[in-house]
């Protein structure tokens, strides 16, 4: 529900503040008084056109306000939320969850042309106001008829009065329907897939084949790649490994050509026999002895090592050499097409292996699925038949409720036509065209909504529906400028009624020059302007008030006596039978 709009420098209005509460709230004012500048102000925040003429002579630009109240679950909310704009949530009294969101939404148009929007007090695009006005407002007037016009609009009307009032089970009969259509369309692109793409899937499994027969031939190991390169380097330096380990044991044992050459073991030997005749004297050098006769345990130890590294040395080196870096080659081959390292071509292996499971069909997948697919286009088949039937009763039903209202509003011989024609294509909505149409006499062929049809007419063919579907497929609020044009007297009273009807579940706004609309106003705005004054002031009308534009509504002028009366009587006589209020 829109709870207030502001409206700056846009056409005669040079400030105005119009406070909107819920039920239906009646716009008035005479002619060139500025009213259709507040509906200018509602197409400004609905993300429409923008006008620079329409912004007031010698201001720098033109700005539309509006402070929204919606459920915190409504689509807007979320709208706002993903422009990254700020909502204040409203707790409820008792459990202190979200129970509803004020949205603040404005747009400015400056003299120059260029148009500013912003959603929740951060800049927008245009195209956002938009998304937003299609979940908020509905605006019927004498050029725009903004809702139910789209064949999608229509279509989602019907199905949600279908749900409503047919059988019952449509919402059951739409989902059963759309599983068996997702269920349809899968097993149809792997058919399509299986029958289109054989050449390209056996070129696939080609590939991948003939990689998995170069990979198995080498059959690599994990971390083999790593052990080879070590190895590789010890070969490569063998003799001078051999030559390090036999240098550094005669060092340490004595060298067997020449006796003469010093040995650490032996200088050791020494060292520990001298400490060792003297050491118990003082427990200082006793300590060092120890240590002595360590380091005697790790010399002999180190010696018999390096002895044994130089004997285990492999002297046949050079053919091993070969070997390894025979391997090490295949497996750089590997390495370059499959993977960084062994470990990437071993993955590469497993994913192909997997992959060309699924590329070798088995011969009898594809009678499957053309076998599956024919029974699901028959159960697709079965439930968009169930679908239109539903639909159908549900058009019916339909166009006799707005039959009646067309009736009560000076359009006996009007009607509404809905159309559902089935087709051969399936979509997540059924196989059904919906079409709304207008029947303007009994003689004469429906025509699409807006074709054929006066504005005022469109209007009241609008309200019908609105008021029949407004139980069933609302938005916040609905707009009406002049729905009431062309008519008078009873049907004028009619027209007001259903307004007051429809404001029962919604929020209503109209723009009207009928006083028997006017009284069933929940609240009177009036649009005034003074005739020596280039500019319009906009205020809600108290009690008396109301009495005096009803009767400038009526008589031309406020101050017959008659016309007071006339209004009062209109003001009593402005009520909903018990049947048709809340």
């Amino acid at each position: 529900m829109i709870e207030e709009i502001h409206i700056r420098d846009l056409g005669v209005i040079p400030d105005a503040v119009l406070p909107l509460g819920p039920g239906l709230s009646i716009l008035s004012g005479e002619t060139g008084a500025g009213k259709t500048m507040v509906v200018t102000a509602l197409g400004m925040l609905l993300g429409r056109r923008s006008d620079a003429g329409s912004v007031r002579t010698g201001a720098d630009r033109a700005l539309a306000e509006a402070v929204v109240t919606v459920p915190a679950s409504h689509t807007a909310v979320k709208l706002v939320e993903d422009a990254g704009g700020d909502v204040d949530y409203e707790p409820a009294a008792e459990d202190g969850a979200a129970d509803s969101a004020t949205l603040q939404l404005s747009r400015t148009v400056a003299a120059g042309g260029r148009s500013r929007a912003h959603v929740g007090g951060r800049s927008a695009p245009v195209a956002r106001l938009g998304e937003l006005g299609e979940t908020l407002v509905a605006v019927h007037g004498q050029s725009d008829q903004l809702r139910l016009t789209s064949a999608t609009a229509q279509r989602h009307a019907l199905d949600t009065y279908a749900a409503m009032h047919a059988s019952g089970d449509f919402p059951q009969l739409l989902a059963a329907y759309r599983e068996t259509l997702s269920e349809y369309e899968s097993v149809s692109t792997e058919l399509r897939e299986i029958r289109e793409k054989v050449r390209e899937r056996a070129l696939e499994a080609q590939s991948l084949q003939m990689a998995l027969e170069e990979i198995d031939g080498v059959a690599p190991q994990p971390g083999e790649d790593a052990e080879l390169d070590a190895e590789s380097q010890k070969l490569t330096h063998l003799e001078a490994l051999r030559t390090a380990a036999t240098t550094a044991h005669a060092a340490l044992n004595g060298d067997d050509l020449d006796p003469d050459s010093p040995a650490a073991v032996v200088l050791i030997a020494t060292a520990q026999n001298a400490l060792d005749q003297e050491s118990e004297a003082d427990p200082d050098l006793e300590e060092l002895a120890a240590r002595v006769r360590e380091l005697s345990v790790l010399v002999n130890d180190v010696a018999a090592d390096l002895s044994g590294y130089a004997s285990g040395l492999d002297e046949d080196g050079p053919a091993r050499l070969a070997e390894v870096e025979s391997r090490r080659a295949a497996l750089r081959s590997l390495t370059r097409t499959y993977g960084a390292d062994i470990a990437e071509v071993l993955e590469f292996a497993e994913t192909a292996r997997t992959r060309l499971e699924g590329l070798v069909e088995d011969p009898q997948r594809e009678e499957h699925l053309a076998e599956q697919q024919t029974e699901l286009r028959q159960q697709l088949e079965t439930h968009a038949a169930a679908l239109t039937d539903r639909r159908q009763a549900a058009a019916e039903a339909l166009c006799a409720a707005v039959g009646g209202e067309l009736a009560a509003l000076a359009m006996p011989n009007a009607a509404l036509v809905v159309e559902v024609t089935p087709s051969e294509s399936f979509d997540r909505n059924g196989s059904d065209r919906v079409e709304f149409l207008l029947r303007s006499h009994a003689e004469a062929a429906p025509r699409p909504l807006g074709k054929g049809a006066s504005g005022g007419e469109l209007s009241r063919l609008m309200l019908a529906l609105e008021v029949v579907l407004a139980a069933v497929d609302p938005v916040p609020t609905f707009v009406f400028d002049e729905v009431d044009s062309g008519v008078g007297g009873k049907a004028a009273v009619e027209i007001g009624r259903r307004l007051k009807m429809l404001a029962q579940h919604v929020q209503v706004l109209v723009v009207t020059h009928l006083p028997q609309v006017a009284a069933f106003a929940d609240q009177h705005i009036l649009v005034s302007k003074s005739q020596d004054s280039v500019v319009s002031e906009v205020r809600v009308l108290t009690d008396e008030e109301r009495v005096v534009e009803l009767a400038r509504m009526l008589a031309g002028h406020e101050d017959s006596r008659a016309a007071r009366e006339h209004a009062r009587e209109l003001l009593r006589d402005a009520v909903l039978p018990a049947s048709q209020s809340s």
